[in-house]
């Protein structure tokens, strides 16, 4: 089967998806799939990866073409278009991540054209927080004319976990789906390499107890309402009590005008000593930090699925996240986590509890760990990838 990939960016600023598809390319390599992946050289706003372009670049077993992104807006990159309509044909399937982009609308129209069935990974976009928190108007224009038919003409569409499919659907997205969660490589976070590279980096976190946000910096994070629950906290009698164990680390990056008013924010409750902001953290450097860390928040208005979550999970942390996450049902079904709405009163209760309870973290540890084994490895996102694959061009055929 020749499948062919297509997503507006696969630069680490754009945070989770950018994360998924070099995992769907592990978990396929050596399969009966022969992947190909198409994106632009997209590294956020203003900048550019360091790619070769328009030629193939080997990846974990899957080929790869960037193209130069020629506008910040909705990815647009003409050359991905052009090699589209040229290419698109030789493959049997194409396999879209994301909506309202250029490069999702090029390779939808493309594949139609040719008679090449696609389906569609929306990356939460068509949840209820989404369509009203990002660009409103534009997004209700766009999805009346050119999302629409997109999805109309879809072979099925791919959601991640069942809370992201009963949001989309409420939307109108009444298109076949199948529900198939990422998966991680587990083995990476069960043999952490210790806390020493990043308490040697950032030493000011040296005999602390961490709770560690690490994702990136984004409105729907909700991390306005984790720095109104740590300013609570520190005012409650526990807070004053643990003020000199417990240290809060936001780890990560995003646009600069947001990361600067989650400081200001930070400022104005007076908790500049109370916070560390060590950027953005990859390979080694995330690992330590997951080492280092007690506990593990990511307490999102909205996440179509939560890649950094499953990987906390992965590590044994006990972890905190809200009902925004689309998998936060299977942590609060294994009592894996605390789940609650992302809500400040709410927020700073659970991590209360968190923090005064050392025998509540070390069970939910155990059960994060095992829920990671479970349902989100490499091996379970290989299996139901190629069954989807092989009914979809099975059904066109």
């Amino acid at each position: 089967m020749k499948v062919l990939h297509v997503i507006p960016s696969l630069s680490a600023t754009q945070g989770g998806p950018s994360f998924a598809l070099p995992l769907m390319e592990r978990a396929l390599a050596g399969s009966a799939v022969e992947m190909t992946v198409i994106s632009t050289d997209d590294d956020g706003p203003g900048h550019h990866l360091p790619v070769p372009l328009d030629q193939p670049v080997s990846s974990q077993g899957a080929t790869r073409f960037y193209f130069r992104k020629q506008a910040d807006f909705y990815k647009v990159s003409l050359p991905l278009a052009h090699w589209l309509k040229k290419n698109v044909n030789q493959f049997d399937l194409v396999h879209i991540h994301a909506l309202f982009s250029f490069t999702s609308t090029a390779a939808a129209w493309a594949a139609r054209k040719q008679g090449i069935p696609y389906i569609i990974r929306p990356l939460g976009v068509l949840n209820r927080w989404g369509m009203e928190n990002r660009r409103k108007f534009v997004k209700s224009l766009s999805f009346r004319f050119v999302e629409t038919p997109i999805l109309q003409h879809a072979a099925a569409l791919h959601y991640t976990s069942h809370a992201e499919q009963q949001e989309a659907e409420q939307t109108g997205a009444k298109v076949p789906s199948v529900v198939i969660p990422l998966g991680i490589d587990t083995a990476a976070f069960e043999k952490l390499p210790g806390p020493e590279a990043f308490l040697n980096r950032f030493p000011q976190a040296r005999g602390k107890k961490l709770v560690l946000f690490l994702s990136r910096l984004d409105a729907k994070k909700g991390l306005d309402v984790l720095l109104e629950a740590w300013a609570e906290i520190r005012k409650s009698e526990i807070g004053n009590r643990k003020s000199a164990d417990w240290l809060l680390v936001i780890a990560g990056s995003g646009n600069v005008a947001f990361e600067r008013g989650l400081r200001e924010q930070a400022d104005r409750l007076g908790m500049t000593e109370d916070i560390l902001w060590p950027g953005f953290l990859a390979g080694a450097e995330k690992l330590s930090a997951l080492a280092a860390a007690t506990v593990f928040v990511l307490p999102s208005y909205s996440e179509n699925f939560g890649i950094a979550l499953v990987e906390a999970l992965a590590a044994g942390l006990p972890c905190l996240t809200t009902t925004g996450v689309a998998v936060s049902r299977e942590v609060a079904d294994s009592d894996a986590g605390l789940v609650v709405p992302p809500e400040k009163t709410r927020l700073a209760a659970a991590l209360e509890k968190l923090l005064a309870d050392e025998g509540l973290r070390e069970r939910l540890g155990g059960n994060a760990r095992r829920l990671a084994q479970a349902q989100f490895s490499l091996a379970a996102l290989r299996e139901a990838l190629l069954k989807f694959y092989h009914e979809i061009i099975f059904r066109k055929k």
